[in-house]
């Protein structure tokens, strides 16, 4: 794989004191789950994420944020959205231990993700 040269090149990141991921949510999919990683237009580097919660009121975020937690193994509470809580596209926080959040999430990413176009 490539060497990393930015922060756009960063599925997930440090920065102030906590892990940020951006994520694309699909709401009212057909079956909930994380099915892969692609690049937008701009080239930043997202997370897609789909469950088959409603957008209404919180529900999809809530699943979301559920689905994030029970994959990597860390607490929901650890959680939350920064930007775009109305939006498809997110960036989420998880706050807590640094370095045991990003091997989690590291070594997740190793096991099961694939990349994909947009």
């Amino acid at each position: 794989m490539a060497a990393v040269t930015s922060d756009n090149d960063l599925l997930h990141r440090r920065e102030q004191g906590a892990v940020r991921i951006n994520i694309r949510l699909i709401p009212k999919a057909r079956r909930s789950g994380i099915s892969g990683e692609a690049v937008d237009e701009n080239g930043t580097r997202y997370l897609k994420v789909s469950v088959t919660a409603v957008p209404a009121g919180d529900k999809a975020n809530r699943a979301m944020i559920k689905l994030l937690a029970k994959e990597w193994q860390l607490p929901k509470s650890t959680f939350s959205i920064i930007q775009g809580t109305t939006d498809r596209r997110k960036v989420i926080e998880i706050c807590g231990d640094m370095d045991m959040v990003q091997s989690k999430i590291t070594a997740w990413m190793n096991t099961n993700l694939r990349e994909t176009n947009g």
